[in-house]
């Protein structure tokens, strides 16, 4: 038997060697000190607290001669490495939000579910009880009671239904916080001032967007939409839409009209909120031409709200059709000063919320249709449990309001904590400008991407050197695979006590499979665990579970958050076919993933449909990235598969963007060449290694690669709309190397 190191028990836990060896028990020490510690002594008594299994005996001896453990080196006991950052330090934790929902759920089902990876099996294996708990416990506000959480026996891929029978609104669970303090923080580029809106404010103010709405004769199921920055009015105009049971949906202004209308002209909207101009890299930007455009593609429309967001740029109202200023809008159904009475419709768990939209790189979008009590009690369970979040919590997620991270934040108010919306560029005025908000604020959760996080690192910036960042207790990351190196970044220049959680999931569920959880430790280019009751595993090609080898993201049981249906798609043919195609009865998320067999932890390898699979060997093009991109003349790459001709076989062809000043030689290529093979393989190395003058990226960050994978066997991409440079595929048309194969 192998040595064991136990859950906290009460407040220490308990290491052992063999049964016949000494037992020793680790107890709190040195408890005011800043950085506490964990002392190890001897014991007498031979009985076993036995909950977690050392897999790495080695370190054992190498422990034994200390005198002191740090949490570090528990964790170094129980999975064979050293975490990052690890909860509990002090050796006293405070439970978590989820360690209470666990201790209601071992006491009321008989259960002893003691790690994370327990209680991870056993709300997938009872996934009816886990959300029916999760429910309970986060006190879902509903006029109407459930008859049932679900019918188990329909799987995955018939698309069941919810809490038959509650009847809830969105709008109302997200304002049930009645206190005078701050809900939203908002400021912009090109602005030093904040922007704040109390609860009270903000309940307020929904009032008058939803008497302006009904007046206009909005119900249930219309469809409200936004062209809009990321401001307080944005979130009002949502919630308002949402308490009346209509479908919001929205994009930013950096959309093109062609990318607007390819989305909006599919759900026929009857009132459009947009604004006047927005500031982005130093610029102001008039959206009033864009918006004319886009009017006439949507001949349904009946009104159109302008808000003045750059109050300085005029505003031709005649030249608009069917439009207003917002402040006019808002006082069509003024009869009096009294504010009027805010009426949430009462609408079934499975009543659609939100419309999003596929990315469109590779044709016309998919409109994703999520339901409200879906996305509430989903990210209820992420916010509340995996976060631990609370009304003293401050979040912030740099995102616009066309990525589903916008609708993830803004579902925080339903704890009472306060979000902060912040639009226009991360870089402006100065590169340092987000941290600057947390320090100003008091930020408690930072969220980015994982480009800007290396972008960051590429400009040798260390914010924990030049900001306070004393409130920071979380940075979340996503849009693509936090590499490993950036990992080292954070806990080396900007905080070096700080969960670093790197999320994943997306539109398609408005949620995440995997991410941040506040009682497991962080492991380098680790994705922590997955979320509670979510089913996931790692297939191979022929359907198998695999741990420790690269594998196809699934999901094999339902979850509230799958989309209730495509719009305009009559017996979910388009929905069927986008997820269950792959494997029968299995959600297919689209990622090539690992899952380690140590920790449990996800290392994330990219988007399966990017899949690199040269001479019958597959890898993802996220290892490839890990390993060039840590080359200092590497700026950018992107690494696709290239198919034969009479597609007998592919071969993988890697570009280069250089860093300003770098030029691209025989020397560097080697250099890469010889970077892949040690840190991957010799079979990972490509066949081609091209300087390119620029990657292409969607407006939310993340690389395209179908769509250049497209572009050399020879396809046109008209879809470009979505693009934050769509003129970068061109560079990929016509390149002779590539030729003739």
């Amino acid at each position: 038997m192998g040595a064991v190191v136990s859950k906290y028990v009460g407040n220490y836990r308990v290491l052992t060697g063999s049964p016949r060896g000494p037992t020793y028990k680790i107890v709190p020490a040195l408890s005011s000190h800043p950085n506490p510690r964990l002392e190890c002594r001897s014991l007498t008594s031979s009985r076993l607290v036995c909950n977690w299994q050392v897999r790495n005996v080695r370190n054992i001896s190498k422990l034994r001669k200390k005198k002191v453990f740090t949490m570090k080196d528990v964790c170094l006991l129980k999975d064979g490495c050293t975490p990052m950052w690890v909860p509990y330090t002090n050796g006293c934790p405070e439970k978590t939000q989820m360690d209470k929902l666990r201790e209601i759920i071992n006491d009321k089902y008989n259960v002893s579910l003691e790690t994370y990876q327990d209680f991870h099996a056993w709300s997938c294996e009872n996934y009816s009880e886990f959300w029916e708990e999760v429910w309970h416990f986060t006190k879902v506000l509903h006029s109407q009671n459930y008859e049932q959480v679900i019918d188990k026996e329909l799987n995955i891929a018939d698309i069941p239904t919810w809490f038959s029978g509650a009847r809830l609104n969105f709008a109302e669970n997200l304002l049930r916080c009645e206190e005078n303090k701050v809900a939203i923080y908002a400021t912009r580029e090109g602005s030093s001032k904040i922007e704040q809106r109390t609860f009270l404010e903000l309940r307020t103010n929904v009032a008058w967007y939803a008497a302006a709405m009904r007046k206009l004769g909005i119900q249930p199921g219309d469809r409200v939409v936004g062209y809009l920055p990321n401001c307080c009015e944005t979130v009002e105009a949502m919630l308002a839409a949402a308490s009346i049971g209509a479908i919001w949906s929205s994009t930013s202004p950096e959309f093109g009209e062609k990318a607007v209308l390819e989305r909006f002209a599919q759900i026929q909207p009857k009132l459009m909120f947009t604004v006047n101009a927005v500031f982005y890299k130093g610029k102001i930007h008039n959206h009033i031409k864009k918006v004319q455009k886009v009017l006439k593609g949507l001949p349904e429309l009946q009104k159109t709200v302008i808000i003045p967001f750059i109050p300085e740029e005029l505003i031709p109202l005649k030249e608009i059709p069917n439009s207003c200023l917002l402040e006019d809008f808002l006082q069509s159904d003024c009869d009096n000063a009294n504010v009027p009475d805010l009426h949430f419709e009462q609408l079934p768990f499975n009543h659609p919320l939100y419309i999003l939209y596929s990315s469109g790189t590779t044709g016309a979008p998919k409109c994703i249709v999520h339901s409200a009590g879906g996305t509430l009690l989903k990210h209820y369970e992420e916010h509340c449990i995996q976060s631990d979040m609370t009304k003293d919590d401050i979040i912030f997620y740099y995102t616009t309001v066309g990525w589903m991270m916008w609708n993830w934040l803004v579902s925080a108010l339903a704890f009472g904590s306060a979000i902060v919306l912040y639009d226009g560029s991360p870089m402006m005025p100065n590169i340092n400008v987000l941290w600057d908000l947390v320090d100003r604020i008091g930020i408690t959760i930072f969220g980015t991407s994982a480009k800007w996080l290396s972008l960051l690192e590429e400009k040798n910036m260390k914010p924990g050197e030049t900001h306070k960042l004393d409130s920071l207790r979380m940075i979340l990351s996503t849009g693509s695979p936090l590499k490993p190196q950036s990992y080292d970044y954070v806990y080396k220049y900007i905080k070096n006590y700080v969960l670093l959680g790197s999320i994943s999931g997306g539109t398609d569920i408005i949620a995440c499979f995997m991410g941040q959880n506040c009682t497991l430790p962080v492991y380098r280019g680790e994705v922590q665990s997955f979320t509670l009751g979510c089913a996931m595993e790692s297939w191979d090609e022929n359907g198998h579970s695999v741990i420790g080898d690269h594998g196809e993201l699934v999901c094999t049981k339902p979850f509230p958050s799958m989309p209730i249906c495509f719009w305009n798609d009559h017996n979910h043919t388009k929905y069927r076919n986008a997820y269950f195609s792959r494997f029968d009865g299995v959600w297919v998320q689209g990622d090539f993933c690992i899952i380690k067999p140590n920790t449990r932890g996800i290392v994330m390898l990219g988007r399966s449909d990017g899949t690199l699979n040269p001479n019958g060997v597959r890898f993802g093009s996220a290892e490839i990235y890990q390993s060039v991109e840590s080359i200092i003349e590497v700026e950018d790459s992107l690494c696709v598969a290239q198919r034969k001709n009479d597609g007998s076989d592919e071969r993988a062809i890697l570009f280069i963007k250089m860093s300003p000043g770098q030029q691209f030689t025989g020397k560097l290529e080697k250099q890469i060449r010889d970077r892949i093979r040690s840190d991957l393989s010799v079979r990972h190395v490509p066949t081609h290694i091209l300087p390119i003058g620029d990657i292409p990226y969607t407006m939310n960050g993340k690389k395209v690669e179908v769509a250049v994978r497209r572009i050399l066997a020879g396809e046109q991409v008209t879809h470009r709309g979505v693009l934050a440079n769509p003129k970068s595929l061109d560079l990929f048309s016509n390149i002779q190397t590539l030729q003739g194969y």
